[in-house]
């Protein structure tokens, strides 16, 4: 049997459904072999951000591109239609001049696209995991919350802060995580 030669295409989607759609996709395509065969992969693009919530941080995915989910396929037998009428999604992404076909993404472009993804994560992991030693910092959280200390060491890899507080007068070291924790 020949492969199939797939493209990229844009689905146009309900705004904060992208995930849902994917997860729709995908579950379709371990389902219906024939359908597997025309999609191979369908993409989402998200940053992790790091977001305070309850006196923590936490790490969480944002999509990138609102409302719009990257296929890669073949629109034959179907496909094109089947994909049209998934739950959430409006329609693909056309060019201005026909409105007919679909607009194929190059390749080079879902590169740079991941790339740039890649890019802005490891920046937002370095903005939260940029503590330095002999910095002074108030921890937030637990049951030493309130007190100010300095840094005494830290754990890039595990997100670790020794940080000395003084406790009834005498310096006492905490591990603390890098979220319990903010600068003075």
């Amino acid at each position: 049997m020949s492969s199939i030669a797939k493209q990229w295409y844009v689905l146009r989607t309900i705004s904060g459904k992208e995930l849902k759609v994917k997860e729709m996709l995908e579950a379709a395509c371990n389902n219906n072999p024939d359908l597997a065969r025309c999609i191979s992969q369908v993409l989402v693009p998200v940053e992790k951000v790091y977001t305070t919530r309850g006196g923590s941080k936490v790490v969480k995915d944002r999509v990138l591109f609102s409302g719009y989910v990257y296929v890669h396929a073949s629109l034959e037998n179907g496909v094109e239609s089947f994909l049209q009428n998934t739950s959430n999604v409006i329609d693909f992404l056309r060019s201005r001049e026909g409105k007919k076909q679909p607009v194929v993404v190059p390749e080079s472009q879902i590169r740079d696209m991941l790339g740039e993804a890649t890019r802005r994560e490891e920046e937002n992991a370095d903005l939260y995991n940029d503590f330095m030693v002999g910095e002074s910092v108030k921890v937030n959280y637990g049951p030493f919350s309130g007190f100010i200390g300095e840094i005494q060491e830290v754990n890039r890899e595990k997100h670790e802060l020794t940080v000395m507080v003084k406790v009834f007068g005498r310096a006492t070291p905490l591990k603390l995580d890098n979220s319990q924790v903010d600068r003075e």
